[in-house]
């Protein structure tokens, strides 16, 4: 008798989404507590081996709540149990620039950089099909273009450390039906319920009476959407770094080289250089870089455009250039 369907399905997730990676290279599952994340930390425990990899687990204790330090001991002491060696717990501090969620997000990243190059190892992200719905329509909100609408991607880099999202096809129900059938526990954070959140309004409020008034199916329709647009991305991202190589001189960028561009590819620079300049890219909206690619095209003298996390973009001399004021 084979495993549950659900523990079957979050087991073949994780060892396509391996298959690729360089022979020897050790995994570290990222790993809340909740369900999506153990699910996939039972299921790296199972593949790894038979795919001749080490495995590891670390979880990442925000602080942001009471007893927070003891919910990170007990998913410690759960990966453990699961096989995973090591397994830890990295405490750090929330703070900074773009409200809580995105200064968890740099912290909770920071983090798990720190912990895959110690170890040599590629990170397993949680998220699933639910979360990349999410994603979209935050996207959609924001007005960010193709990029946000093409959600999150199943591999990216964040300099030399590789990310893996094994669990994007998977909603949220196989994974708890993974951890029911697995004995599993999951950890329930109470910001998940926590309305002063963005995301969490989207998903208690916003998706249900989108399924209320479309009928069911709409975050695989949002998620195979990202899917559709991904590719398109890309590729016009790849244009966009290419031109931004073309552009820049020495911090700042030649006007001349932009003004000839797509507007598809020209937008994409004006971002990159903004987001490198310090501006948050969760915040970071399409109306400030419509604002920037005035600076470009319809320039009639004006000074500057600010955008947020205290940066601003001047036009001087036929170049565009990015300062971080320090308050």
């Amino acid at each position: 008798m084979g495993p549950d369907p659900a523990v079957a399905a979050v087991r073949r997730a994780v060892r396509r989404a391996i298959a690729d990676l360089p022979e020897g290279t050790p995994l570290l599952v990222a790993c809340s507590g909740g369900a999506d994340s153990l699910a996939l930390a039972a299921a790296t425990a199972f593949e790894a081996p038979r795919a001749g990899r080490a495995a590891g687990g670390v979880t990442v204790d925000h602080g942001l709540q009471e007893g927070s330090a003891r919910v990170a001991e007990r998913v410690v002491r759960t990966m453990r149990e699961l096989g995973l060696d090591p397994a830890e717990s990295v405490a750090v501090t929330v703070d900074g620039d773009g409200g809580p969620e995105n200064a968890a997000r740099r912290a909770r990243y920071a983090a798990l950089d720190g912990a895959a190059r110690r170890l040599g190892a590629a990170v397993l992200l949680g998220h699933t099909l639910d979360d990349q719905a999410e994603t979209v329509l935050l996207g959609l909100a924001r007005g960010s273009g193709a990029r946000s609408l093409a959600g999150m991607p199943p591999v990216f880099r964040r300099g030399d450390v590789r990310y893996i999202r094994p669990l994007l096809d998977l909603d949220r129900t196989t994974t708890r039906k993974a951890c029911t059938a697995l004995g599993l526990q999951p950890w329930e954070d109470p910001h998940n319920r926590d309305p002063a959140y963005t995301r969490v309004r989207v998903r208690h409020r916003v998706l249900p009476a989108l399924e209320e008034a479309l009928g069911p199916g709409v975050p695989q329709a949002l998620a195979r959407t990202a899917r559709l647009l991904r590719d398109d991305a890309e590729a016009l991202d790849a244009l966009a770094e290419r031109a931004h190589a073309e552009a820049a001189r020495d911090g700042e960028l030649q006007v001349a080289a932009l003004e000839g561009l797509p507007r598809a590819v020209r937008t994409r620079v004006l971002r990159r250089a903004a987001v490198s300049a310090g501006s948050p890219a969760g915040t970071l909206a399409a109306v400030h870089v419509d604002e920037l690619d005035r600076l470009i095209t319809r320039w009639r003298g004006q000074r500057h455009v600010d955008l947020p996390g205290g940066v601003r973009a001047f036009r001087t001399r036929g170049r565009l250039r990015f300062e971080r004021r320090e308050w």
